[in-house]
């Protein structure tokens, strides 16, 4: 699953079920479909797995705090390898997403302590069309980042800063 989190940064967090949690990488920029384009997923803590369906405001001065929304949600296989946990030790993790956004094959590959790239295979699902800004909204409410933190008592001009703007550029 991805969620788009408006914390002090913009950034998705990509999360993979693995060893009964959730494991997690920040990527500031979110995914690209373009295989040309490598993203940096920063490893982060992992996540328990009911975490998985969490969307809504993470209060100020706690960790993480802004809003969160279920960007994308789905199955995912890995390739070449059923020990999920031991590719990651090792590097590399290819993987198959079957999202409601995102389908098709990805690699994460460490570049760093806590530095990885997220890269899309060429395959059908492969585009240069940049996806986080043609499918905004949450997959669970069908909601934006400002819809969100008006509704759960967040802040409301902050996750407006996550939301596409009509006729600019986001980033």
């Amino acid at each position: 699953m991805v969620q788009k989190h408006r914390a002090s940064h913009l950034h998705y967090d990509l999360r993979l079920e693995a060893d009964g949690v959730l494991k997690s990488w920040a990527v500031p920029k979110g995914p690209s479909l373009d295989p040309a384009v490598k993203r940096l997923a920063m490893a982060v803590e992992d996540h328990p797995v009911d975490y998985a369906t969490f969307e809504g405001v993470i209060p100020e001065g706690e960790y993480g705090g802004g809003t969160v929304m279920v960007w994308d949600h789905g199955k995912y296989r890995p390739e070449d390898t059923e020990d999920v946990s031991g590719a990651l030790r090792k590097g590399e993790l290819k993987f198959t997403l079957n999202g409601k956004k995102l389908k098709g094959s990805w690699v994460l590959v460490r570049t760093g302590h806590r530095q990885w790239l997220l890269i899309k295979h060429r395959d059908r699902y492969a585009s240069k069309k940049d996806v986080t800004l043609a499918a905004p909204k949450s997959v669970l409410t069908g909601r934006v980042l400002q819809e969100i933190a008006a509704d759960e008592g967040g802040n409301v001009e902050k996750a407006a800063t996550g939301d596409p703007s009509r006729g600019s550029r986001r980033r």
